[in-house]
Order: C-alpha cells, then sequence, then structure tokens
C-alpha cells in the first residue's frame, strides 16, 4: 500500500471540510458538542490554515484515496513549538498502523518541541497518542494534563529532533 502525505492546498479546502466533519462527529462522543440548525459541526479555523502563518494543513492519501488529514499549529511562530490541532484517520484506516505513519511523518517533518493533547474522556485517543509518542521518542517525554480553553485533558511534551 502506498501512503501519500501532501501540503493540503486551497484547492483541497472543500474535502478537507467533508473530512473534517466526520472528524468532529468522532470528536462529539468525547466532547459533547452539536451540530447546528444544518446539520453541520463548526470548526471555526479552518480558512486559517491558508491564510494565518504557523498554521498547516496536510492530506493523507492510502493508494491515492483519502484516509485522513493532520492539522498542526504553531502558535508563536518565532519559536520551534508545534502543536497537533486535529488528526484524523477514517475508520476503514484504523488499526492497520496508518495512524502511526501519519504521526511519525509529521513529528518527523517539523523538528522541535511539540504538544499533543487529548480530550478527558478520549480513552482511545489517549491510548494511541501515548503509543506512538512513546515508540517516537523511546519514552523521552512527559505528560501534563492541560485544562484550559483549549483543551481538557492530559498532554504530552517531547521534542522531534528530525526536520
Amino acid at each position: 500500500m502506498n501512503l501519500e502525505i501532501q501540503t493540503a492546498q486551497i484547492t483541497d479546502k472543500p474535502a478537507l471540510r467533508n473530512l473534517l466533519q466526520l472528524c468532529l462527529h468522532d470528536y462529539s462522543e468525547f466532547n459533547g458538542e452539536n451540530v447546528d440548525e444544518h446539520g453541520i459541526f463548526d470548526y471555526g479555523y479552518l480558512d486559517y490554515y491558508w491564510t494565518e502563518p504557523g498554521r498547516y494543513a496536510f492530506l493523507a492519501r492510502l493508494d491515492g484515496k483519502l484516509a485522513g488529514f493532520v492539522l498542526v499549529r504553531q502558535p508563536d511562530p518565532n519559536q520551534a513549538a508545534y502543536h497537533i490541532a486535529e488528526f484524523f484517520i477514517l475508520r476503514k484506516y484504523r488499526g492497520h498502523g496508518l495512524g502511526r505513519q501519519v504521526a511519525i511523518w509529521v513529528f518527523d517533518h517539523f523538528a522541535g518541541q511539540w504538544m499533543v493533547s487529548q480530550e478527558t474522556g478520549n480513552l482511545p485517543a489517549q491510548a494511541f497518542w501515548r503509543k506512538i509518542i512513546t515508540f517516537y521518542t523511546a519514552g523521552n517525554f512527559t505528560e501534563t494534563f492541560r485544562d484550559d480553553a483549549d483543551r481538557r485533558g492530559p498532554t504530552q511534551l517531547f521534542r522531534s529532533p528530525r526536520g
């Protein structure tokens, strides 16, 4: 199977928006969010990935088919600190190592400090990220509990030497 991870172009925004709806649907189990009166989950930051520095959008394709995406933020472009803003792999591809490959690719793509946070109740995401980050860093990471406007839950902090 051939995995390709590419920077999402502005022409990819409709596809990314659609995948984001599936992602937010999955998250709603853990964060309690509702759809609006049109049946849409609100995500007010998507446009910023093409207009604001320090935001990076990537699409993952497996054998040419859309399989997921990752959104990365660098809140302060003057510092090499990156955050996974959103991460999504279609259900049919989960459990086959695709998420691991995408996560490692993105960590390798940006050298520097990383912060990966999960929702308090999202136990599958917590297990996924702990496993990936433990493997990637050989256990050299710290975990804290984040409780702010962006996220409430465990957060792993580590440094990627690659890039």
